[in-house]
């Protein structure tokens, strides 16, 4: 499939944003970074704003009354307001700051899992889900006695949507569903199925670990009681990602970690909870990388996320060309009109690992593994696939080095 050619996005002039592009990982072998599904590389303005957080403003946040501390609050409240912004969440007191998507689905879970979940409830998910959405699920039906059921995958990476119809009549209490596949790159269908899940009286949460980074998701607009996602692969650091939560279901959760901050009132046998967002952020939480997520929201801004989206399609349509046209390699996943950025593979009788080995030597960073979704694999009767996962700094000549590099790596095999 011929790729559309991007008018107004200058991928080389992106390029210069982001300092580790310019590494050699080997001698005289530069890095083509094709990993961003796993964490995404960090631009200057990000690496820099975490910088002068640290150099001018370091303090602690909402309990000090001097200049330092007060700075330090503002950075990191007015951080959530303009990630509540860039998702179009109704208000910022709804985005809770967690470490990660894991923690955040982890929260749902154990708050408004075991105070609303009671024995033979049963909870919706996919085969498609990675580990961050499927453990927790585990965890809380083993102590509670819940029922999970699952969405199936069909053989050219969709959801079966029929049969997810006939799994909403049964009931369940919860729906847990990946907004883009991290394996497949399949983009779900959301808005219709989030509506049929609601109108089956089911609680709606969403892994969008995949999707916020990667094209403009409006929470407005999803039927989504909870939705999730990492700063780290949307140019932002690790250690920091957001749960945004209806707000009413929020204020009727119990709190998940308890401690400072999280508490109005405190005596000796009884606390009060504090307001949203506070109740669920015990302790001194992630500031400067709250204020490194403010200047990734503002950096995708900057760039588009249509234009960010419309490039990646353009490259995504463009290795899928290369690599289908390679003998023995097959492409996990639906056509590029249901696909993001994410392209796994496999070659026949090639396991993904040496795949990974030979084109690391050739500079070129792919995942191979499960990557955490090791039930998806076992439904396609693969212990593992090579992943290319491409984002905003990536170029069609660094597609046609993968390509080299298979070559290389079906040639050593031969």
């Amino acid at each position: 499939m011929a790729a559309k050619k991007i008018i107004g996005y200058d991928v080389n002039k992106v390029r210069e944003d982001f300092p580790v592009l310019t590494r050699e990982v080997h001698p005289g072998v530069p890095l083509i970074y094709l990993d961003s599904a796993a964490t995404s590389q960090k631009p200057k303005t990000v690496i820099k704003a975490m910088s002068a957080y640290y150099q001018d403003t370091n303090a602690n946040i909402h309990r000090g009354i001097h200049k330092l501390a007060e700075e330090a609050t503002y950075a990191y409240e007015n951080a959530r307001e303009r990630i509540a912004a860039f998702i179009n969440a109704p208000s910022s007191e709804e985005l809770i700051f967690t470490r990660n998507t894991t923690e955040s689905i982890n929260l749902v879970a154990y708050s408004w899992g075991r105070a609303f979940l009671k024995a033979g409830d049963r909870i919706l998910l996919t085969e498609m889900e990675h580990h961050s959405n499927l453990v927790p699920w585990q965890m809380l039906a083993r102590e509670l006695d819940l029922e999970l059921d699952f969405i199936p995958v069909t053989p050219d990476g969709l959801l079966d949507l029929d049969i997810y119809e006939q799994q909403l009549k049964k009931g369940p209490k919860l729906l847990g569903i990946t907004h883009m596949s991290n394996v497949l790159g399949t983009v779900n269908p959301l808005e219709q199925i989030l509506l049929d899940a609601k109108s089956a009286g089911a609680v709606t949460l969403v892994d969008g670990a995949q999707a916020v980074p990667h094209f403009q998701v409006d929470i407005s607009k999803l039927a989504a009681d909870f939705y999730a996602f990492s700063a780290h692969k949307m140019c932002g650091p690790t250690g920091i990602g957001v749960l945004f939560g209806k707000k009413d279901l929020l204020e009727k959760m119990p709190p998940f970690l308890g401690g400072g901050e999280m508490i109005k009132r405190v005596e000796l046998r009884s606390f009060k909870t504090n307001d949203l967002p506070h109740k669920f952020e015990a302790g001194t939480p992630a500031i400067a990388e709250a204020v490194g997520f403010g200047a990734a929201v503002d950096y995708l801004s900057e760039l588009g996320m249509d234009q960010i989206e419309r490039h990646e399609r353009s490259l995504t349509g463009y290795a899928i060309e290369k690599l289908s046209q390679i003998s023995d390699l097959h492409i996990l996943g639906p056509d590029i009109e249901e696909k993001g950025g994410v392209v796994a593979f496999y070659i026949k009788d090639i396991h993904a690992h040496d795949v990974a080995q030979i084109l690391d030597s050739e500079g070129i960073a792919v995942r191979a593994g499960h990557h955490c979704a090791q039930p998806l694999h076992t439904k396609f009767d693969l212990p593992a696939t090579s992943r290319a996962s491409l984002y905003l700094y990536n170029t069609r000549e660094e597609v046609d080095r993968l390509i080299d590099g298979i070559h290389k790596v079906k040639n050593i095999f031969a």
